[in-house]
């Protein structure tokens, strides 16, 4: 939302709008392609753990840059900044012609909404392969980023008071909850508590990870050493 508000308001709102809506028709089109054939052409079982790397994956790599954040030592994200460098860059840029479309305009907020929103098509097609109900998974995701439109058109500005980082250490939670769990049935392991299980992973997680915060608060050269150790 940061970048398209920059884009809108330094190379116009059409460019801005144009490059969401061809990124928006290109994740549909990935999550139904690769939804249908999961769905059809997987295994269950190998549908199931890929499923769970996938989500452990994203899962782990959310939740280490926000337990990094919630110690100290790595910053948060400043929005202000973000929209203030993002202005300042396509400011310089001189408009590329006068046609209709600016593309560079175009470009920035094509290429914004769709890596951004290509992680998300990745989690709706796990997450709808997984439970057979794709369309259920991809309607979250149309309300999710329906309701950040409407906050950005009602705000006009960039979400600063979204706690973000609570956000990612919320949804790294539960991915890694669900990767574990449906990982583990991928594998022929069999939960006795049935889907109540995921509840009791994500507290697992969720207290391992307060107990990782305050661990790096007290020793940050953790840190250090174990990247030093694995560059």
């Amino acid at each position: 939302m940061t970048i398209i508000l920059a884009v809108g308001v330094t190379r116009g709102w059409r460019s801005a709008f144009a490059g969401i809506i061809c990124a928006s028709l290109a994740l549909a089109v990935i999550v139904s392609v690769l939804g249908t054939s999961l769905v059809e052409f997987v295994p269950l079982s190998t549908l199931q753990v890929v499923v769970g790397v996938l989500l452990l994956v994203f899962g782990l790599q959310w939740l280490r840059k926000a337990v990094l954040r919630a110690a100290g030592l790595k910053e948060k994200h400043d929005e202000d900044q973000i929209f203030r460098d993002e202005l300042a860059e396509l400011s310089v840029v001189s408009a590329s012609g006068t046609g209709v479309i600016d593309w560079t305009g175009f470009v920035v907020s094509f290429k914004g909404v769709f890596l951004e929103g290509l992680e998300v098509a990745f989690i709706v097609v796990t997450f709808g392969a997984n439970s057979g109900r794709l369309d259920l998974a991809a309607a979250g995701a149309v309300a999710a980023f329906l309701a950040i439109s409407a906050l950005g058109l009602i705000l006009h500005q960039p979400l600063t008071r979204v706690p973000e980082n609570a956000i990612k250490f919320t949804v790294g939670i539960m991915l890694i909850a669900f990767g574990t769990f449906w990982g583990a049935e991928g594998v022929g392991i069999e939960w006795t508590l049935k889907e109540p299980s995921i509840i009791l992973l994500a507290a697992f997680y969720w207290a391992a990870a307060y107990v990782l915060i305050a661990l790096l608060k007290r020793q940050p050269e953790l840190v250090t050493t174990t990247e030093a150790r694995t560059a």
